[in-house]
This record gives C-alpha cells, sequence and structure tokens, in this order.
C-alpha cells in the first residue's frame, strides 16, 4: 500500500475516533496494587493518596480511584511497618486508566532520625546490593522525552556514562557505558534476558538503528553501570532491567500511536471474569521505506515487531506470567531516479539484511514466609541472512562477495531465591542454559587481483565454513549476602559467582570464572551518602567466535572467558525525596579481550556497523581500561517542571596483539546531556534537550588496499596500522518536543511534534573514500581514459563528505481509548 493510502486510512481512522468521542460518558481512574517487595505478597490496608484523595489496599492489595480529573499527580503510599514511597509525574487522563504496581520495603530500624529509602519510585534508585552506579526512568519520562521517538534505546543516552556511538549525530542505537564495548551490556525484561534490544541488530554485539521494546508496556527502567548484583552473568558495562506494566484488570482499553515513520497498537485488559488473568499485546509497523522512497535514498529498511504479555494469579501467594517479544527486519535496495555518487555509494556498500528474532518465557514466582522463589523459563532465537554484491541492485551470482545465514538459539532455565531474616538479605540461585548455533558464511575479504600479465597483484582472501558447532551447556550459581548496621547507617553486601560451559578447553573450571563483589554504603546524614563497590565480572565471548571453523575444525575452543575489575566510589545527596544529586568515579581494568588474529586488533574496538562481530579466528590476549567520572542531577516533577543534567569525562583504551594501549572507537571523552520539560496550562507541554558528545577517534583508510579493493567491495579498507590514530569533531545538537493532550469523555488524543537537531548542527562522521564516477554515473572515471583496471590502478580516488546535517521533524498522535 502507498503512503498516501495508509495516511487516508489513519485520518479516516482519527476523524471517526473523535465523532464517537462525543457519544460516551467521562470516566478519569487510576488503579494499581501494593505488595511487599521482599516477600511480592499483597500489603493489606495500605493507604495510597492523592492529594487530599485516598484510598486503601484490599486483601488482595488493589486500590482504585474513580473520581480523579486528568492531570499529573504525586502519588504517596505507605503502611504499617513499611517505608513509604512517592510516585511522581502519574498522568491520569481519560482515555486509559493507568494501572501502577507499588512496592514497599519492610522498615525494621529507624533509629536517630536516619531512614535510608530504597524504593525504585524515589528520586533516589540505588538498593543494598548495588549503592550507586543505578539510574531508574518512568514510562512517562521515556515517552516525552524529546528526539527519542518513544525509542528506549535512544532516550537512555540522557543518563550519566552513556554514550551513543563512535559518530556524533548517527542513527545507530550502540549504547556505549562507561567506555566499555556495545556487546559488554546486558538486558532483562521481567527477569528474562533479551538478547537482542535492536531492529537490524549487529550480531556479535548489540547496537542498530530503531529499538524493539513498546514504551507502551514499560513501567519503569533501571540502568546498573557498576556493582552488578551477582544474579546477571555476562555483564561486562552494564545491566538494563526493564520491567513492564500488568495488564488492566478491570476492563479492556488500549492506544493507537502514528509518527513520522512508524504505527503501533496496543491493547490490554482482563482475560478472566475475576480478574486474577490480564494481557498485554501490541504491533508495530514500520514505513521508513516510504520516507526513504520520497527522499529517493537506494536502502528500503522495512520492520515488524510484536510484544505480549499475560499474567495470572494462581493465589495470593503464587503467580505465573508469560512474556514475548520478537521482531521481522528487511534491509533492502531499490533503484535510485535522482542518482548522484553518493546515493551510488550507498547502494553498493551496505549489504543486504534480512532478520527475524523472538524471545518468549514464562515465571512462576511463590511467596515464601520471609522472602519469594522464581523459577523461570525462556527461548530467545535470532536468525541473520546478510548478502553482498559488487553490484547490489544487479545481484549478479558471479559478483556476490558475501553470503552469510547464522542462527542462535538459547533455551534457558533459572532458578532464584530470596530470603530476608533479621535484616539479613540472602540471594543464591542457578542458571542453566543450551545454546544451538548455525553458521553458513561465504566471504571474499579481499577478492584474489592480477596484473596485465596474468601475475598475482594480491591473493584472494576468502572465509568459506559451515559450522560444526551445534550445542552445548552453559551453567553458573551466585550467591549474595548483605544487611544494614549502625543504626541503618552502614550497608554492606557481598556476592560471589561463577560460570561454567562445556565448549571451551577450561570451560568447566569454575574456579576461572569465580567473580567476587561487594558494596558498602554509609548514610552521614538524611541527604548524604558515600557509596563505593568493588567486583569482577566475566563474560563469554559471542557464539560467532566460538562457532568459527577453518578446514572444519573450531579454531576458537581455546577462547577464555573476558575479565572486567570494576571498582566505583561516589557521594549521593537528597534534598528532597523529589530530587537527587551524584558524583562518581570508576575505573575498569580488561583482560581476556578478543583480538583479531589476522589483523591483530582488539574487536572491542568494531562491532558499530550493520556486519558480523567476531566471525573469524581470535586470540583472547586483549586488554584494555576505562576511567572517569560522572556527575548527575535529576528532579523529578512535583509542579510543572522536570530535568535531568549529567556530563561524564572518561578515557577508554583497548590493547590488540602489540599489547599497546590506544583509544577505542568510542573514547569520546566529553559526553553532556541537558533534558528538562515544562507542563503548560491547558495541556501543553514542552521538552527540550541537548547533547554534547567529544569528538571520536577513527582508522584513516588504506590507500592502496582500497585502489585494489573497491571495485569488488564496494568500499574502501581501514588501514590498521594506523587504528584510531585521527580524531573527529566535537558534535553538538538539541531536539525538541511540543505536546499538546485533549481528554475527552472516554477517549484521550494527545498530537505532538518531535524534532530531533533542530538547530541544523552538522553530523560528525570520517570521510568516505570511494572512486569518481563518469557524469553520467554508469561507470567510474579514469586517468587514461580507458576503461577501469579490475586493481584500480587507472581510477581516481575521492573522498565523500559526510557533515550534512540531519533534522528529522516528526508529527504524530497517541490515541488512548
Amino acid at each position: 500500500m502507498k503512503l498516501s493510502g495508509l495516511l487516508k486510512i489513519f485520518s479516516l481512522l482519527l476523524i471517526s475516533t473523535i465523532m464517537t468521542m462525543q457519544l460516551q460518558a467521562q470516566r478519569t481512574m487510576l488503579s494499581g496494587k501494593v505488595i511487599n517487595k521482599e516477600t511480592q505478597q499483597p500489603v493489606e490496608g495500605a493507604t495510597v493518596k492523592i492529594g487530599v484523595q485516598g484510598v486503601a489496599a484490599d486483601s488482595l492489595g488493589f486500590f482504585r480511584f474513580t473520581t480523579l480529573k486528568p492531570g499529573s499527580y504525586q502519588l504517596e503510599c505507605g503502611a504499617v511497618n513499611y517505608e513509604s514511597t512517592t510516585l511522581y509525574n502519574i498522568v491520569v487522563t481519560t482515555g486509559n486508566e493507568l494501572f501502577v504496581n507499588i512496592e514497599l520495603k519492610p522498615s525494621y530500624i529507624k533509629l536517630q532520625g536516619v531512614l535510608v529509602s530504597h524504593n525504585s519510585k524515589t528520586a533516589r534508585s540505588a538498593t543494598l546490593e548495588t549503592p550507586l552506579s543505578t539510574q531508574r526512568m518512568t514510562t512517562e519520562e521515556i515517552r516525552s522525552n524529546p528526539g527519542g521517538n518513544f525509542d528506549i534505546s535512544k532516550v537512555i543516552q540522557s543518563l550519566p556514562g552513556v554514550g551513543g556511538g563512535q559518530q556524533g549525530g548517527g542513527f545507530r542505537n550502540d549504547i556505549i557505558i562507561r567506555g566499555g564495548a556495545p556487546n559488554e551490556n546486558v538486558y532483562y525484561l521481567d527477569g528474562i534476558e533479551i538478547p537482542v534490544l535492536n531492529h537490524f541488530q549487529t550480531q556479535g554485539s548489540s547496537g542498530g538503528p530503531q529499538g524493539m521494546l513498546n514504551v507502551s508496556f514499560i513501567e519503569d527502567v533501571k540502568l546498573s553501570t557498576s556493582a552488578f548484583d551477582s544474579k546477571y552473568d555476562n555483564a561486562m558495562s552494564s545491566v538494563f532491567q526493564f520491567r513492564q506494566k500488568s495488564g488492566n484488570p478491570n476492563h479492556t482499553q488500549g492506544n493507537f500511536r502514528l509518527s513520522a515513520t512508524e504505527m503501533a497498537a496496543t491493547f490490554e485488559g482482563p482475560l478472566s471474569h475475576n480478574k486474577k488473568t490480564t494481557y498485554l499485546a501490541s504491533a508495530r509497523r514500520s514505513y521508513l521505506q516510504y520516507l526513504f522512497m520520497a527522499l529517493d535514498l537506494p536502502i528500503r529498511p522495512n520492520y515488524w515487531d510484536f510484544q505480549c504479555k499475560v499474567d495470572h494469579q494462581i493465589d495470593k501467594k503464587t503467580s505465573l506470567s508469560f512474556m514475548g517479544i520478537g521482531a521481522i527486519d528487511e534491509f533492502s535496495f531499490a533503484t535510485i531516479k535522482d542518482a548522484t555518487p553518493e546515493k551510488q555509494y550507498i547502494l553498493n556498500s551496505n549489504p543486504i539484511i534480512n532478520q527475524w528474532n523472538y524471545t518468549f518465557g514464562a515465571s512462576l514466582k511463590r511467596s515464601l514466609s520471609n522472602g519469594y522463589l522464581t523459577a523461570s523459563l525462556s527461548r530467545n532465537a535470532f536468525h541473520n541472512q546478510i548478502d553482498r554484491y559488487e553490484d547490489n541492485e544487479l545481484k549478479l551470482p558471479e559478483q556476490q562477495t558475501l553470503r552469510y545465514s547464522s542462527l542462535e538459539i538459547e533455551n534457558k532455565l533459572r532458578l532464584d531465591v530470596i530470603r530476608n531474616n533479621n535484616g539479613w538479605k540472602i540471594a543464591y540461585g542457578l542458571t542453566l542454559q543450551v545454546p544451538e548455533y548455525q553458521n553458513r558464511t561465504f566471504n571474499v575479504i579481499r577478492k584474489q587481483i592480477t596484473d596485465n600479465n596474468g601475475d598475482t597483484i594480491q591473493p584472494a582472501l576468502i572465509a568459506n565454513f559451515e559450522s560444526p558447532l551445534k550445542n552445548f551447556l552453559k551453567y553458573g550459581a551466585y550467591v549474595q549476602i548483605g544487611k544494614r548496621f549502625m543504626d541503618n547507617r552502614l550497608g554492606i553486601s557481598a556476592g560471589l559467582r561463577t560460570d561454567m560451559n562445556t565448549f571451551t578447553d577450561e570451560g568447566s573450571n569454575g574456579l576461572k570464572t569465580l567473580s567476587p563483589r561487594i558494596s558498602v554504603s554509609y548514610a552521614l546524614t538524611n541527604q548524604w551518602t558515600l557509596n563505593a563497590s568493588a567486583g569482577r565480572y566475566f563474560k563469554m565471548q559471542p557464539y560467532t567466535v566460538l562457532g568459527y571453523a577453518e578446514n572444519g575444525v573450531l579454531v576458537n575452543k581455546d577462547a577464555a572467558y573476558q575479565c572486567s575489575d570494576h571498582l566505583a566510589a561516589g557521594v549521593e545527596y537528597l534534598p528532597k525525596s523529589s530530587t537527587r544529586v551524584t558524583i562518581e568515579g570508576f575505573y575498569k581494568k580488561y583482560s581476556g579481550v578478543a583480538v583479531s588474529a589476522r589483523d591483530g586488533i582488539s574487536l572491542a574496538n568494531l562491532g558499530t556497523d550493520f556486519n558480523v562481530l567476531g566471525n573469524e579466528k581470535v586470540l583472547t590476549n586483549g586488554t584494555g581500561r576505562a576511567y572517569g567520572f560522572e556527575f548527575f542531577a535529576q528532579q523529578k516533577l512535583t509542579k510543572k517542571f522536570f530535568g535531568i543534567l549529567s556530563y561524564t569525562f572518561y578515557r577508554s583504551e583497548y590493547a590488540g596483539r602489540d599489547g599497546k594501549l590506544i583509544s577505542s572507537s568510542w573514547d569520546n571523552r566529553h559526553l553532556l546531556s541537558i533534558t528538562w520539560g515544562y507542563k503548560f496550562p491547558r495541556n501543553w507541554e514542552l521538552g527540550l534537550k541537548f547533547r554534547y558528545q567529544g569528538g571520536a577517534p577513527f582508522t584513516p583508510y588504506d590507500t592502496t588496499l582500497s585502489r585494489l579493493n573497491f571495485l569488488s567491495q564496494g568500499q574502501g579498507l581501514l588501514d590498521y596500522r594506523q587504528i584510531n590514530a585521527s580524531r573527529l569533531a566535537a558534535f553538538h545538537n538539541s531536539d525538541v518536543r511540543i505536546d499538546k493532550k485533549w481528554n475527552f469523555k472516554k477517549i484521550s488524543l494527545d498530537v505532538f511534534l518531535d524534532v530531533t537537531n533542530w538547530y541544523v548542527a552538522k553530523s560528525i562522521a570520517p570521510d568516505t573514500y570511494a572512486f569518481k564516477r563518469t557524469a553520467d554515473l554508469t561507470g567510474f572515471a579514469t586517468t587514461d581514459g580507458l576503461p577501469i583496471k579490475s586493481d584500480g590502478s587507472n581510477a581516481i580516488p575521492v573522498y565523500f563528505k559526510n557533515d550534512d546535517p540531519s533534522v528529522t521533524p516528526t508529527i504524530g498522535f497517541i490515541v488512548e481509548f
């Protein structure tokens, strides 16, 4: 269907929706559930207040407000023998009944006027296990973030220590945490790991141009950049914990979202008359291909994604939940109408990508007398098909330079137990995984080139194999114990973890991956807290590394786990419950980093393109380090204003085969982000975000190899003898968002304008190597006027600038019904 047809359908849908608004009775409701954070059991009688209105939770912990006016509220919740908590910027509309989950922490000791609150909904995000290096964002903060376009992967770049990849103004979500590589982060959705977070993800890494998670599902997201809880494996730089909402148990409702690049529909409601079973379900469709068609760009990205969640309360102590998320990605090319050298380069330098992925799982949670037990079973799969031709438009079989097909599957079982005895918090658990891996690769890394006499100038370098790796076992165990002392002022938590596998040569030696960690916090006053942590963390090499084979032999079975030692310390200041200020310093030391045996460079410096990371023989003797400090200030919305200010200075360095530490590809050194919002009368909202990122290092082209291989590869080749020897200029831009909301009888409408890079700042990226084309763009210009030679010796090299500003205005709407 053409874009004009889609717009007509959406216009008719909007008109019909508005016409029905006058036919229904107005409703404005908010409901939720209050549970004990330590046992996950309902807190009967908990008091929930909004202004002067208050209700009490019933025997199952449920509460409900039915007479609220539309607007933004603070919600206060408390109970006898529990610490009270406050939820900020709770937006109530006539369209959807908002359902919130509230966790209350039992109060054991309150002496000398010191009470350290650890609830997730206050400005403070820390816990006993992770007292520092933690941030939290709610769904409303994600939804209203300027330039975020409802993409969680972009929104979190407002937080301290979070960079967005090498190139300023780039469109990829390469999440760089405190100078670590993009594949050093792990993502959990309701306690189940989701290895794929972005559409068109780089296999073996994590980046991609568009996030997969639907913001309508997310209650909040917690980011830990150090002091990770020992229950999480494979975490090197960060742990993201996404918590999904529960479906509304009272009635069916939903929302429809339309923007310049996508449309999404979400539904939720009860699945049983007794309200014990609820669901959430959504589908999203991209139409970026129509936008790029209008811009006459040769690329045609296109994706679908789906998400669902079902909750069932078996009895008062036992609950069962199911989650699922999946995506279909297609990246193809089309004929250029108005050809230019730059568009022709885009056509032949990028691969043709087809991917699909899914994660689904079930979790059984059982409350105990002094804690709770969780058993989770999940499965995730990622299929990646990549093809490239010397001419991606013609796709001649004899000109194919890359044919790659891979399938990664993981079946996971985990058991977690949390107990609380006399103030001691003890957590322990086991994990078992059965990975399956398939890989067929044909990759012309460098083509054979001969001179006019038939003598070889460059021998062919081709990877052509089918991986014999099928499946193996991964397993691990952990324990974490902590307690608060000295009238609740001093908190200490220590953990120990080990991970093993049946594939690598030393994988069954649990002592090799023994990873101790400890964190300490001390409350100087009600407002000031000192925090520190130290820990060791391990990560198994990507399946692309483990499954690589030469002559039918898996050559990376000796690959060691990558190791990172963290030290972090800082101070936290809470002038009031809605305001938080932190200053932290950190140091990370890496060992066991994978290094390319062919090129001698650290794989940590790769993974920011659309290819595959680690599909080669490696040595795991690389090293690295990252260090720096962060400043963070956050004001939660209490009346009209909310804002975030974060600044990070850091250095990130990795060593290759020569052992020499050099700047990593994301060693930007300076990250500054300012985000603020203001709510005006009559439901007008304004948001503004400013971002500054220091210049990143980059590797210049090898002019000799680039000339030899451009005709077959469609792009220049980098000179790894000068890896990251050059540096880009610094980058800055600003995004603005304006919302206007209407609350009708049973429907609410939010119309928004979101403009990224509104003051048209130039993007920053290295120049692109290419050959000069003829005036009609049907061939290449040459120095002698003769047809171009296979070795490119008579070609005319040129460099394209990559500093054109990218301004993306998005006009869209959200209908809640």
